[in-house]
């Protein structure tokens, strides 16, 4: 019988978000792929530094260890062919990671795989695979360029941070704020206190680490945080809604629009996951992270930031989104919303190294 994966937590990660490719980038960007993949041959013994997701996929890998059985399956996609993937094939036995499927599409995008292979997440450097992966069901996020890392990886405990709105939860609520202001959003809250919020795309990766924690009981190596610029009163509508959903968080932080990226070095998350720009890029400096990209956030990258706006007073979050959402009133379903806008047009195709 073949092996199946659908009961274990499937992480597909790019390995240009595993590993730090920057030199083999600039050579591909400025000579093209044929240097690009004499340069891969010749330093194919050179092994890779870690990238922005290396701590969360070294930290995974390591509850199989404990568990004495897979629980959690890492698998590598990319643009590359085999032939020039052996550098990072050789850089993963190299830092002892126990990852042993990969998938190598010889210049074709990976996103079509992530399905077929039952992939819970997928972790990406690039904007339009991200938001591939999200039109077709698998929950995605993009990694920022990554803090400064150190040599070593708390791999004893596992520590994934989210945020909840649009990320967790749906965006129904962040739409209220988005379009009518704080006071809009709380008399929301307030009228929907016992309602429990709409799936978000990351509900099923909680889900699955919380699986993996009670095969551990009181000594789960995961430890989870919700992360959240809500404050009093909107925070009774989160209690009420993880409770429906039976799902435990070990911390939670109702910041009330303080900056989160104190609190989230003091956890010492191994990865954020913030539907917010603003919020990514602050916390990027401190912890890894990881932007959740909806539709309208395909934008070019060298549109201009909007500037944050905090209003003051209690419960306050942050503005900084560029464009809002249209704002049905009706529930949406749990899955990814239908087919996202043509990519953003790009100067040159990137390998997804």
């Amino acid at each position: 019988m073949p092996e199946t994966l659908e009961d274990k937590l499937v992480v597909g990660i790019s390995s240009r978000a595993l590993f730090d490719l920057t030199d083999a980038d600039g050579v591909y960007e400025q000579h093209g792929l044929s240097a690009y993949r004499a340069y891969q041959r010749e330093h194919e013994g050179d092994t890779l530094t870690p990238g922005a997701a290396f701590p969360l996929v070294k930290g995974l890998l390591a509850v199989n260890d404990r568990a004495g059985k897979q629980l959690v399956e890492v698998i590598i996609f990319s643009r590359n062919d085999a032939d020039t993937a052996m550098r990072v094939l050789r850089s993963v036995e190299a830092h002892g990671l126990g990852i042993t499927r990969g998938v190598f599409r010889g210049g074709r995008e990976p996103w079509p795989l992530l399905a077929p292979l039952s992939c819970d997440v997928f972790l990406s450097t690039e904007r339009e695979q991200v938001l591939k992966a999200r039109e077709h069901g698998v929950a995605a996020a993009m990694i920022a360029p990554p803090p400064a890392l150190g040599d070593t990886v708390d791999a004893s405990e596992v520590r994934i941070a989210f945020d909840g709105d649009a990320v967790l939860f749906d965006d129904e609520s962040q739409r209220i704020y988005d379009e009518e202001g704080l006071d809009a959003f709380h008399q929301y809250e307030a009228a929907h206190a016992d309602e429990p919020l709409s799936p978000g795309p990351f509900r099923p990766f909680l889900e699955g680490l919380a699986r993996i924690g009670a095969h551990f009981g009181a000594a789960s190596p995961i430890r989870t945080a919700l992360v959240t610029a809500r404050g009093a009163p909107a925070h009774y509508r989160v209690v009420n809604t993880l409770r429906a959903w039976g799902v435990n968080v070990d911390e939670t932080y109702f910041l009330g629009g303080v900056d989160k990226a104190d609190a989230l070095a003091a956890f010492g998350a191994h990865i954020f996951f913030d539907d917010q720009r603003v919020h990514v890029e602050a916390a990027a400096q401190k912890v890894p992270a990881a932007q959740v990209l909806w539709e309208e956030d395909e934008l070019p990258p060298e549109e201009p930031k909007a500037k944050p706006v905090v209003a003051p007073g209690r419960g306050s979050k942050t503005k900084a989104r560029t464009k809002t959402r249209s704002k049905p009133k009706a529930k949406k379903p749990a899955t990814p919303r239908g087919a996202s806008r043509p990519a953003a047009p790009r100067a040159r195709a990137r390998s997804e190294r």
